[in-house]
């Protein structure tokens, strides 16, 4: 099976459209493309009960962030300052930019 394309990256700022955590937003830690997931930063907290090791030795419970399904996710534009669609245009160089389908404007630094 192939790997889908998609439409946020790594240090994006999203927002969250659909599950508990619906209309949070957030910066994107890791992106899992294969799984199509995303773990925002602060968002989808979960507990988890570590063992001590020598790396932590005190042990006991951790709250970490759990992925969210990339399709509850959706950029925010910085322009605009709103979550929206993006496009993907080819430039006079060739290089492929995103770009925001509300205000016209490149996401892509």
């Amino acid at each position: 099976m192939s790997i889908a394309k998609l439409h946020v990256k790594k240090n994006d700022m999203i927002k969250v459209i659909a599950g508990k955590e619906k209309g949070k937003t957030g910066k994107i830690l890791r992106v899992f493309p294969a799984k199509g997931r995303v773990v925002v930063e602060g968002l989808n907290l979960i507990k988890r009960h570590t063992r001590p090791t020598q790396v932590q030795p005190e042990g006991g419970i951790v709250e970490k962030e759990a992925a969210l399904s990339i399709s509850n996710v959706m950029l925010v534009c910085a322009s605009c300052g709103d979550a929206t669609r993006t496009g993907i245009r080819t430039l006079d160089d060739s290089s492929r930019v995103r770009y925001c389908k509300k205000c016209n404007e490149i996401v892509d630094k």
